[in-house]
């Protein structure tokens, strides 16, 4: 382009000023914009100010909040506030649960001594015929109405002690497990023998009515109960409970123990053997326990750990590694030649290497040898290793039918101090494997060393097929039964094992929740730091519809639940036995996670003198600390006491009503009337709470009278007000209905439907508990989670609470807590009414967007609560969410504002979804026929591991075919996958910083701006929050509470399982005594498969399997 200098000069003059005019007029035109679109913060400060005068002139009036506050101010003269000394309260409850676990274990005792005695006398008789009462065919007849054989007549009336179970309080009866005959000599003699034990079971329960289950466990397998009880197959006929199994049982049997399983994988073991081998496996695994340690090693020309993490040590035998080994041994595959000496090697340098460096139990240890022969010269292995003194045993499992080595294995563990056993069948492995619990029992019978052992916390499905709460979860107290017969004092022949199980509620009951507070409670733990006993172990999942026990609800560690004790101070302190105190911040997360209180909690702990437990009290610093004494007469608490509207909580121990078996029908409401009248003088009361219970009866009084006047002024009642309430300190409730029951849209709330809304053994309500940390006079609101059938759902109501407190000196306690139910389409009309401008405002003062209101399609009104869910929103299906899934971009500003503040929270206890364990996925793509073909190898299988455990000379035996039925099924429903597994969650909480009242921004949204107001709505704990509707914003994710599962790289998951915590090792040891008898030293099970079958068997499945 060409032109003359001046005039393009004036060209490029005229294009500059074209730009800025440009500029200038765009800005004035987004200027322009945003004021049009500017929501003045003036305006929605007046609307909450209006929304917060109507909301709070409705909660406190119809709560009755201002008078219940005006009574307790009266009463402050005689009242006395005492701060609480946690150490002293501590040692106050350990002392009585010392005093209630050893009236338990004087039980066992007794048992112990009327069944050695009754051995003593007894003689064997192997043509005994006994008819006893089997527990699964009592009271069952045949076609002909004839009782069927061990199944006579058995009386079971319910009993409110038992859970309303049908039981026999006169009579034990017998379990035999389905693998065992019922009527083998050995059983009959055993069960023939201790009935000598009913009188004793009667009597022990007639001397301590708080007793539950009592029981003994035969080392042949029968197990008696008291009170007797009927037990009901499985769908395949089967009773697979075992008491041998019970970790009860194999703790009382024998001492703690350092285990190595050796296993053989070489090219012989393929096939059936290795199927045998590895069910020989999870077999052991299943006797070890919390007191054990683990490890296993498979060989073949190499020595293979099966963990690689955990080479060169070993690992404590809690549930987590007992189910990590047992995957991993699935997954053993048999190839090469078997080195043995090599694989005995290592276990000997582990075992000698672990012991020598103070780990483990430092008791018993052993190597589980598992082969299917050995031809290698492996006597140098002893001698470099164990001999002469033979401190590890070693116990060797022959697997197959071959005898060609049986001579080697069995001189392996004659000359170690061990058992040799020849496993032929899967049916034969139960038995074989628990040789080894009497061998290492052997030292502790001849020396007559009766230790009392406690479990950790267990849940018994098998034993009480009733999901009754107090049930689930329990202690034994277990002590070992002996012959003391002369003639076989050195075999050390272990009987069996008596047992008794203590509910843990029933020992938390001795830690009454009154004298803890409002956020106070006891949790119990083992020596092994394991819970026994929280309020926030979780044990149970939901998998469907049906509520299941987690597969490791029972080793949850201290560190887990308490997860703030990061360098594990607590946990060690008390592990070790300690007494003391520990101050600690912690996020006391209710509402099942969704919400969290932020709490300074003083820990106050002591062992239980006997047993291998430690207790924990935790009261929360500040109010509660302070407990509150008045005084009244019982005459004019009594008056008040009988009110109608007047409740106590069901589940603490005003009275003690569940011994004498006339009290048990009583509520605990009726026992304190009678006990206050005079007609039942002998109920035992706890006086002080009963006193409380009094006094609160007294100043709660007026509210009686003050709701029924309410509720008589029909025309002055405010459509939308369901029910009021209040709680006190001392449980008692008060509540009236202002609509009918049938009207009431959250029936469940104040009843034992909804255990959040009420007190428990556990918790004060949730409305008590979260009201404590607001400020005391203004009201806390929040919309309750409703659980249905369905699941979840959002709730139609609204619960609004204030705390209600007493000062005296400065010390503050909180005395009760008050609030209402109320639609929440009343709480919505409120809020519309309020953000409305009239059409006629002045707005010439007002910069911004006037006259407005929330009706407007351009804005998004919300009231949220101070962990940022909405209570009212334009879309009511919003109701109840987290505002940051419905806006993320304003949640996110917020959070930079600091107005809100984001916490991160943690649940060691979570369950997380995983996909189950599958081949190549490309793998079916090979061949159209795969599929067909794996179907077909899977039935031929199957059918070939049935047949080899199937027994044709007992075929007249019903017993038989339930065992064989069993098998089938077993294997089959080994096939499924779990669909959910234990893991560790982290998720967001988020919590409202209330020094900032008010704040308002933009939001950059790319091509707009989003504008947004909040206001604190005072005397309360929400917000209002108005945002531009018009502004596109999705380029912001929204925010979450999702939890996500911690993902741990393979070293970090190494150094977690390998890891050992502080632990307290049990006081005893019986490793090896003197006159042990080295002789009996195990033998080959005897073969009754037939040949023609076995081989017509074997042929198919090497077809099939080639």
């Amino acid at each position: 382009m060409f032109c003359c200098g001046g005039w393009c000069a004036r060209l490029r003059r005229t294009a500059r000023l074209r730009v800025i005019l440009w500029i200038i007029c765009s800005s004035c035109l987004c200027y322009s914009a945003n004021a049009q679109t500017r929501i003045p913060a003036e305006t929605i400060q007046l609307w909450a100010n209006a929304f917060q005068g109507e909301l709070y002139s409705l909660a406190s009036r119809y709560s009755g909040s201002l008078l219940l506050q005006k009574k307790y101010k009266d009463v402050e003269p005689v009242i006395k506030i005492e701060e609480v000394d946690g150490l002293e309260l501590v040692r106050k409850f350990a002392e009585e649960m010392e005093g209630m676990l050893g009236r338990k274990m004087k039980a066992v005792k007794r048992l112990v001594e009327a069944a050695e005695d009754a051995d003593l006398y007894h003689e064997f008789n192997s043509s005994l015929v006994y008819d006893y009462y089997n527990s699964v065919k009592i009271n069952e007849r045949d076609e002909a109405g004839n009782y069927v054989e061990l199944g006579r007549e058995f009386v079971l009336d319910n009993n409110e002690h038992f859970n309303d179970l049908p039981v026999n309080t006169s009579l034990s009866d017998i379990q035999v497990p389905t693998n065992v005959y019922n009527k083998d000599p050995e059983i009959l003699n055993g069960v023939y023998m201790s009935e000598a034990l009913n009188p004793v079971f009667v009597d022990n329960f007639q001397r301590d009515p708080t007793l539950t289950w009592q029981y003994f466990g035969s080392s042949t397998g029968f197990f008696r109960l008291y009170p007797g009880i009927k037990w009901t197959p499985d769908e395949n006929g089967v009773i697979s409970f075992d008491c041998r199994n019970r970790n009860w049982y194999i703790q009382a049997a024998t001492s703690p123990k350092d285990i190595v399983i050796v296993i053989d994988i070489s090219g012989s073991m393929k096939g059936l053997r290795l199927t045998i081998a590895k069910h020989t496996i999870t077999t052991i695994l299943d006797t070890l326990g919390e007191n054990d340690f683990v490890n296993i090693i498979a060989y073949n020309d190499y020595v293979h750990y099966v963990e690689p993490c955990f080479k060169g040590t070993l690992v404590q035998a809690d549930l987590d590694n007992r189910e990590h080994f047992k995957l991993l041994v699935e997954e053993l595959q048999a190839k090469g030649m078997g080195k043995v000496k090599k694989g005995m090697k290592e276990a000997f340098r582990i075992l000698n290497q672990f012991n020598q460096t103070g780990q483990g139990s430092l008791c018993n240890q052993a190597i589980m040898l598992i082969s299917d022969g050995a031809m290698e010269d492996f006597k140098t292995v002893f001698e470099d290793y164990n001999w002469p003194d033979r401190k590890i045993r070693v116990f060797t499992y022959l697997i197959g039918r071959e005898v060609t080595f049986a001579e080697n294995v069995k001189w392996i563990a004659c000359n170690n101090k061990g058992y040799y056993t020849q496993i032929s069948t899967l049916a034969d492995v139960q038995e074989n494997v628990m040789e080894y619990l009497h061998v290492l029992s052997r030292p502790m019978v001849i020396n007559h060393d009766h230790d009392i052992i406690w479990t950790e916390a267990y849940m018994d499905s098998a034993l009480f097929a009733s999901q009754a709460q107090s049930l689930l979860l329990m202690t034994t107290v277990a002590m070992p039964v002996f012959s003391k017969k002369n003639e076989t004092r050195s075999h050390g022949i272990l009987l069996g094992v008596v047992g008794s199980d203590v509910p843990l509620r029933e020992l938390l009951k001795l830690a009454p929740r009154y004298k803890l507070g409002v956020h106070g409670y006891a949790f119990l733990n083992t020596n092994n730091g394991y819970i026994l006993s929280h309020p926030d172990l979780r044990p149970l999942y939901k998998e469907g519809k049906k509520l299941k026990p987690k597969p490791n609800y029972n080793s949850v560690d201290l560190s887990e639940v308490e997860w703030e004790d990061t360098d594990e101070t607590l946990r060690t302190a008390m592990v070790r036995g300690e007494t003391g105190i520990l101050s600690m911040d912690v996020k006391m997360t209710v509402e099942k996670g969704k919400r969290v209180l932020f709490l300074t909690n003083d820990y106050f702990y002591t062992d239980i003198n006997e047993t291998p437990f430690s207790l924990g009290v935790v009261l929360s610093q500040g109010h509660g600390e302070y407990i509150f004494m008045g005084n009244i007469s019982v005459e004019e608490g009594l008056h008040d006491l009988m009110q109608p509207d007047l409740t106590l909580a069901d589940e603490w121990i005003y009275c003690v009503t569940d011994i004498d078996p006339h009290h048990r029908k009583l509520t605990q409401l009726q026992a304190i009337i009678r006990f206050l009248t005079g007609e039942e003088p002998d109920l035992e009361c706890d006086e002080e709470l009963v006193q409380e219970v009094l006094f609160d009866a007294v100043v709660t009084a007026p509210l009686e009278a003050y709701w029924t006047a309410l509720a008589l002024n029909e025309s002055g009642m405010e459509e939308g007000i369901e029910s009021a309430f209040l709680g006190t300190r001392a449980g008692l409730m008060r509540m009236t209905n202002f609509v009918g029951p049938e009207k009431k849209l959250n029936r469940k709330f104040l009843t034992k439907s909804d255990k959040e809304s009420i007190f428990t053994m556990d918790h004060f309500p949730l409305w008590y508990r979260r009201a404590a940390e607001h400020t005391p006079g203004s009201f806390l609101y929040y919309i309750p989670e409703e659980d249905t059938k369905e699941g979840k759902k959002r709730s139609e109501v609204v619960i609004a609470s204030t705390a209600v407190t007493v000062t005296i000196n400065k010390k503050m306690a909180i005395a009760a807590a008050i609030g209402v139910q109320l639609r929440l389409d009343l709480l919505e009309r409120i809020f519309w009414t309020a953000t409305r401008q009239p059409n006629d405002t002045d707005c010439n003062t007002i910069d911004g967007m006037c006259p407005i209101n929330c009706d407007n399609d351009n804005l998004n009104c919300y009231l949220i609560d101070n962990n940022g869910f909405i209570l009212v929103s334009k879309e009511k299906k919003e109701s109840g969410k987290f505002f940051g899934e419905v806006d993320g971009s304003v949640m996110l500003q917020l959070l930079n504002m600091g107005m809100f503040k984001k916490v991160s929270l943690f649940d060691y206890q979570a369950m997380c979804k995983i996909s189950g364990h599958h081949h190549n996925g490309a793998r079916p793509l090979l061949s159209p026929f795969y599929g067909l073909l794996a179907a077909l190898k899977w039935f031929l299988s199957n059918l070939f591991l049935f047949l080899l455990e199937f027994s044709f000379c007992g075929l007249w035996h019903s017993d038989s075919f339930v065992e064989a039925k069993s098998v089938f099924h077993s294997s089959h429903k080994q096939k499924r996958h779990e669909m959910l597994q234990p893991c560790d969650t982290e998720y967001p909480g988020f919590v409202y910083e209330p020094s900032i009242k008010e704040t308002n921004g933009f939001i950059e949204c790319g091509s707009c701006q989003k504008m947004f107001v909040v206001q604190q709505i005072s005397n309360s704990n929400l917000l209002m929050l108005v945002s531009q509707a018009d502004c596109d914003c999705s380029i912001y994710p929204p925010m979450t509470l999702e939890p996500k599962e911690v993902k741990y790289n393979a070293s970090v998951k190494c150094d977690r399982m390998r890891s050992q915590k502080v632990r307290r090792r049990p006081d005893s040891c019986h490793a090896f005594h003197p006159e042990e008898s080295a002789e009996d030293c195990g033998g080959a099970s005897e073969i009754s498969l037939s040949l023609a079958l076995f081989i017509c068997s074997l042929a198919t499945a090497a077809a099939v399997l080639r």
